[in-house]
């Protein structure tokens, strides 16, 4: 399999996380591909005509996007897998955990995208709003920690830590950990998974 891939995108390392926690990241041959909202990956456009990364390409061809379905499909194809409980509240909680996560990475992104902009070009709006987002989301992941330890590890449990990661690589001075004892111990645990210490984010360029 081949994965378009880069190191500094949230969406590509939770896609290696789950690779290396249900065995198969020994299977995917990472191809370093950039692409940003006003550059394009011209060899990209022929397995995902959104251009967008990660986008896994498997061996008869098929390419599969984005990140979410990506997920799933490495954790149903794995004898290992259990990120995607099929069944019960484990089902929802899972994929609630992997909105959670996920969403706040997509604010992260709006934010990102306002402060390259020049100055005289942002929009204070948008970035005080996303801010506030941000800070309800995480007050909920606070409130949530416990039940988070609570149950099986799952996509959300991935989702969540790949975000809160995110923050560290590109809001370090948000420090999110403050006043939230409880969600910066349970990303503790979580950064110590052998998995997430095989995927480090890094900036390349």
């Amino acid at each position: 399999m081949k994965l378009h891939w880069s190191p500094r995108s949230p969406y590509v390392r939770k896609v290696m996380i789950v690779a290396h926690e249900v065995g198969l990241a020994d299977r995917i041959e990472c191809v370093r591909t950039v692409v940003s909202m006003s550059q394009s990956a011209e060899e990209l456009f022929t397995d995902n005509p959104l251009n967008k990364i990660p986008t896994l390409v498997l061996d008869d061809g098929t390419a599969l996007f984005d990140s979410r379905v990506i997920c799933e499909y490495l954790d149903s194809v794995s004898p290992k897998g259990t990120l995607f409980p099929l069944e019960g509240p484990g089902r929802w909680s899972a994929r609630r955990g992997l909105a959670l996560g996920d969403g706040l990475v997509d604010i992260c992104m709006l934010r990102l995208m306002e402060r390259n902009k020049p100055e005289e070009r942002r929009t204070p709006a948008v970035v005080g709003h996303n801010e506030k987002k941000a800070k309800a989301t995480l007050d909920r992941l606070e409130a949530d920690a416990g039940q988070l330890d609570s149950r099986p590890y799952d996509i959300g449990h991935v989702a969540i830590g790949t975000a809160l990661g995110y923050l560290d690589f590109r809001f370090e001075a948000d420090q999110w950990r403050d006043d939230r004892p409880h969600l910066t111990d349970w990303y503790a645990g979580f950064a110590a998974r052998p998995a997430v210490q095989a995927c480090p984010v890094e900036d390349d360029l």
